[in-house]
């Protein structure tokens, strides 16, 4: 029996949750690209696949819409792979388990997906209704958009015709999102090396934070657990005779890491001390993260007198000195758009493997030249360790479009509906709007989506009402596209 089958719109929760059961993690695309082709060729409908498994899917005009410039309904296929410690959860081969708790649908212990499965699933459900009023359609659906905008970027749009585009990736019902900032990829490496030690071994975990989204959320301050424990482990550095064998935090460069966690020698004359100093910070960061993450925790786990591999010392103070000194965080907020984030970064992934270091960073801004010099930062920090640095999935900002009859439509449509004005705005996150608007010469866009909460972690829920409204918003306007 079908968890969703209760809910409206009944199209849009059905295929949503078909795109549930199929795993879609960034990456991992194929099989939710050969549902979508599947699906167009079950429906009579031109598509086509590209090698990125990009899709695109033409639904004709309807009657007395055949003359209506082309809309382009644009959503992205791939989720964020997030989940509870131990969840056992394999998202290369398990779908989501979904929950429905009054308003709000989830799924147990994961991230849902609803960036951006309910782009595709409303999407998919306007291309099987027969009934409704619209100009011809070219559903887009892109791949890999949370690790750099990899599909979009790798897309030839030249087959494309619309020259209106409505990307469904917005996360807040009643918004009208008309630009964002551009971002990249950053990555550190730095070279390690290790020799053989003996002492009392203990796993450190920096643990308990909310998370989140590195564009959207980053101006919440919440705590990034890989700078928490870089910011402890120089700390105990300097009281301890201390000796570093592992070191593994977060799952996603851009979603603000939860969880961190450390191995660690001290000599057995030492162990004490290390559990004071670690009861001291476990105290120091739940004062100072008390507002914005009232669940961290410092925990620690004693594995004994053990022999191990840990990083020679040269190795273990270059990586600690760049844990310590790299920027983190918002960087700038805009002088135009009062409590818009500008320019920031986020340190999403720390991996300590034989023999290299690697700290990955999503680094945003909707200001190209301050975006190159954070780049420019990280590459100097870790070059003068003797490290490397690249650059990938870079992503161009989307500016505001001063004329825009497509803008000017939707807020026309949103007063006429609800009694309100719709907000017009900028956000600091990444869409593929900027790429598409580079690719398609005088493209009119704007983006729009239902209410969600905690995006990019294993709490994320979205409201099914707020889904509701916002596709009947969709179809109100695709109505009046004539």
């Amino acid at each position: 029996m079908s968890k969703l089958e209760k809910l409206e719109p009944k199209q849009v929760f059905r295929y949503f949750e078909d795109l549930c059961a199929i795993p879609h993690g960034s990456g991992n695309t194929k099989g939710v690209s050969d549902y979508c082709m599947k699906f167009a060729k079950e429906h009579g409908l031109t598509a086509w696949q590209d090698e990125a498994f990009n899709v695109v899917i033409v639904k004709e005009a309807s009657e007395g819409y055949e003359n209506a410039p082309t809309v382009i309904l644009q959503g992205h296929l791939d989720m964020v792979c997030e989940k509870e410690t131990g969840n056992p959860t394999d998202f290369l081969r398990d779908g989501l388990e979904l929950l429905v708790e009054g308003d709000l649908l989830s799924a147990n212990g994961t991230t849902l997906g609803g960036d951006d499965g309910i782009a595709v699933a409303m999407a998919l459900a306007v291309l099987d209704d027969a009934s409704l009023a619209h100009p011809r359609l070219e559903c887009v659906f892109t791949t890999d958009e949370e690790i750099g905008l990899l599909g979009a970027n790798a897309m030839d749009m030249s087959r494309l015709s619309g020259k209106r585009l409505i990307n469904i990736d917005s996360e807040e019902e009643g918004i009208l999102t008309v630009s964002c900032a551009g971002g990249m990829r950053s990555k550190c490496i730095l070279p390690v090396e290790y020799e053989e030690t003996e002492g009392i071994c203990v796993r450190i975990a920096v643990e308990g934070l909310l998370g989140g989204h590195s564009g959207i959320e980053i101006h919440k301050e919440h705590g990034n657990a890989n700078i928490l424990m870089g910011r402890l482990l120089c700390a105990l550095f300097e009281d301890l005779d201390l000796r570093l064998g592992a070191l593994e935090g977060g799952l996603m460069d851009n979603a603000i890491p939860r969880r961190t966690e450390a191995e660690i020698y001290v000599k057995e004359e030492e162990e004490g001390l290390l559990t004071e100093l670690l009861a001291k910070w476990d105290a120091i960061y739940k004062a100072e993260y008390a507002s914005s993450d009232p669940g961290v925790t410092v925990s620690w786990e004693k594995k004994g007198q053990r022999k191990g591999s840990v990083l020679k010392r040269g190795s273990a103070s270059k990586l600690l000195y760049m844990l310590h000194m790299v920027p983190n965080g918002v960087q700038r907020y805009s002088t135009e758009i009062p409590g818009l984030v500008q320019t920031s970064l986020n340190l999403g992934t720390l991996k300590l493997m034989e023999e290299e270091a690697h700290v990955v960073f999503s680094v945003r801004s909707s200001v190209e030249t301050e975006k190159a010099a954070l780049g420019n930062k990280l590459c100097h920090c870790v070059e003068f360790l003797g490290g490397s640095y690249e650059e990938t999935g870079s992503y161009p900002g989307w500016e505001y479009k001063k004329d825009s009859a497509l803008r000017e439509t939707m807020v026309e449509v949103f007063k006429r509906l609800y009694q309100k004005e719709l907000k017009v705005e900028a956000i600091h996150a990444g869409l593929e709007c900027g790429i598409f608007s580079g690719k398609i010469e005088g493209l009119d866009c704007v983006s729009i989506g239902p209410n969600m909460y905690d995006v990019h972690t294993p709490k994320e829920h979205i409201s099914i009402s707020s889904v509701k409204r916002v596709y009947e918003f969709l179809l109100e306007v695709l109505k009046e596209l004539r």
